[in-house]
């Protein structure tokens, strides 16, 4: 029969702020001296939590990437500064897909 235990979520925040890796995690709950079933569970809620927080953090950087190449774009099409041109369209758009592939590919597929 399993025994479902109540997950301390400020513990598991505090972790992740600390910055703390999942051997240290595993050392602090050794150390709490707690059942093997409840250490496992609290890894696993863990583990859940660091991912949550990365893939938030790939959404951002995505959107904040598609935002530049969709400003970069209108800037390119409308041309209000015209001395400006080619530092708009190839500057700004590269900075925008370079934001969108960290975003994607560093912090979502990785």
């Amino acid at each position: 029969m399993s025994t479902i235990a109540a997950i301390d979520q400020g513990l598991l925040r505090q972790w992740i702020a600390d910055g703390l890796d999942l051997p240290a995690v595993e050392g602090k709950l050794q150390s709490l001296l707690l059942e093997p079933e409840i250490a496992g569970q609290y890894v696993k809620e863990y583990k859940k939590m660091k991912h949550a927080r990365r893939q938030t953090r790939g959404f951002i950087w995505a959107s904040l990437g598609a935002l530049a190449g969709f400003i970069s774009c209108l800037l390119s099409i409308f041309n209000p500064i015209p001395e400006m041109f080619n530092v708009i369209l190839y500057g700004l758009t590269s900075i925008a897909i370079t934001m969108i592939v960290v975003g994607l590919l560093y912090f979502l597929f990785e």
